[in-house]
């Protein structure tokens, strides 16, 4: 009977939306399917930013998540180059969120040191904005904002409609 209600409650988890985010709490929406990235809050969609996505659909993680890490000049473990650098890939800010159960550090939001790509599928499975964009994202968004990705042709109404983050 257990295993029954878990594999009910897990086929639902697909099925049924997310419960709304907190009303004090911004929402992000990513839709790989145009590069972009939408900012709701106050129940509207406060500005959209133009964004890369990963090389292929599998890389960035579909999903709704929450952000667990912000980090300023973020430091680059991969090919060891601090934060600040201009060779860090990271750009000037890290938002990080925790899909695939990691803890924030794997997947985010960052800025980047090549601008012209935004706009493209070019990442490891982060999400890149500019960072002028990311800074500015980065103030107006606190940990344990919800963020959603998608790989959607609806609009951004249509989605957060959906996800009851504009009434």
């Amino acid at each position: 009977m257990k295993l029954l209600i878990l594999t009910f409650a897990f086929m639902m988890s697909f099925i049924m939306p997310a419960a709304p985010p907190a009303p004090d709490l911004p929402f992000i929406i990513v839709n790989k399917k145009v590069h972009q990235l939408a900012l709701v809050q106050d129940n509207k969609i406060q500005k959209v930013y133009k964004a890369a996505t990963g090389k292929t659909e599998e890389l960035t993680p579909e999903g709704l998540f929450k952000v667990t890490v912000k980090a300023k000049n973020p430091y680059y473990r991969k090919k060891n180059i601090p934060g600040g650098d201009p060779r860090n890939p990271l750009g000037s800010r890290w938002i990080g969120f925790n899909a695939k159960g990691t803890d924030g550090r794997i997947y985010g939001v960052h800025g980047t040191n090549r601008p012209g790509l935004i706009g493209t599928s070019v990442s490891q499975g982060c999400i890149r904005l500019t960072n002028k964009d990311v800074e500015q994202l980065y103030e107006k968004v606190p940990l344990g904002t919800q963020i959603l990705v998608v790989n959607s042709t609806k609009s951004f109404l249509q989605i957060a409609k959906q996800y009851k983050a504009i009434k």
